[in-house]
């Protein structure tokens, strides 16, 4: 069950490069399933492959569909796990960051409740309204226009069912749902027959995704889904997740005004920003992202930067 993205693009070679460093290559799954449909509002009708990401706004390039998706057994989470392990207790979980200030070390940052952590250097991979929060109050004024990109928010929910609850086979990785078509699911993934391991034998694992609308999440989506998929009874579970901030939604000028600000902080002690609100919204992204800034904070602090 993912509450976040559920795969990378297997043509992107950033995932299989940090499986390996953490020792986790042996858990790379390659999609199982592949095509999706579109839901008209009155039936289901097969889509062009890379024809549901532009339905659903997600930008891919024609070359990279072609390759299909790749993910872990186990789910995306045991790429977070396997970091968390690797940092040890470097790591500080639930430890935000109130305000950052310069200091004779580098940056001074202040936690929640007044104490303090001094820093050599800073990388700050949060959505772009936090860090642009941050770096105001260091004087760079151009850090405000990053505050303006749009997130939009994104509502799942995942249902459990026995197999024999669904009247309609399953083909393909899910559906869409057209613009003009009803409700508030307005995509499916049928993730125990997208990636292996996700349910176990007999079972079926449903994932949706809704527009903001009122009421139960996963009441909702069984209701909606129940006569479109054939499903009898109630599901087993459901679980939803509701990110207010999802996805980032960029103007024209998005990369230009990123790089004023990077060019900005090149001009004080060694600080970088990165992830999805700054180079792309995609895992693979939000990977080269963290490692290039990784990358310019060590040449910068005089370390190696391989």
């Amino acid at each position: 069950m993912e509450g976040g993205p559920d795969g990378f693009l297997a043509a992107e070679p950033d995932l299989p490069a940090l499986a390996r460093e953490l020792g986790i290559a042996d858990r790379l799954v390659d999609q199982l399933a592949r095509g999706a449909a579109v839901w008209t509002g009155s039936r289901f009708e097969p889509l062009a492959e890379g024809s549901a990401a532009a339905l659903l706004g997600i930008e891919v390039r024609g070359e990279d569909l072609g390759a299909g998706f790749r993910s872990f057994a186990g789910g995306m989470a045991v790429v977070v796990e396997a970091l968390v392990a690797r940092l040890g207790p470097a790591m500080r979980a639930a430890a935000g960051v109130s305000a950052i200030s310069p200091s004779a070390r580098g940056y001074r940052l202040t936690l929640p409740g007044g104490s303090a952590v001094d820093a050599d250097g800073v990388i700050l991979a949060l959505p772009v309204f936090a860090a642009a929060r941050l770096l105001a109050a260091l004087g760079l004024s151009p850090a405000r226009a990053l505050g303006e990109v749009v997130y939009q928010p994104s509502v799942t929910v995942s249902l459990a069912y026995r197999s024999d609850q669904l009247g309609k086979p399953l083909e393909g990785t899910g559906f869409v749902a057209a613009a003009a078509a009803p409700g508030a699911v307005r995509a499916c993934t049928y993730a125990s027959a997208k990636y292996p391991g996700r349910a176990p034998a007999g079972h079926m694992l449903l994932r949706a995704f809704l527009a903001p609308s009122d009421g139960e999440p996963g009441a909702l989506a069984h209701a909606e889904l129940a006569p479109l998929l054939r499903i009898t009874g109630a599901p087993l579970w459901t679980r939803a997740f509701h990110w207010p901030h999802g996805l980032p939604r960029y103007e024209a000028h998005h990369a230009a005004r990123v790089a004023q600000v990077r060019e900005r902080l090149a001009r004080l002690a060694p600080i970088a920003i990165a992830g999805a609100g700054c180079d792309g919204a995609g895992v693979s992204a939000c990977v080269r992202s963290g490692r290039e800034a990784a990358r310019l904070i060590l040449r910068r602090m005089g370390g190696r930067a391989d």
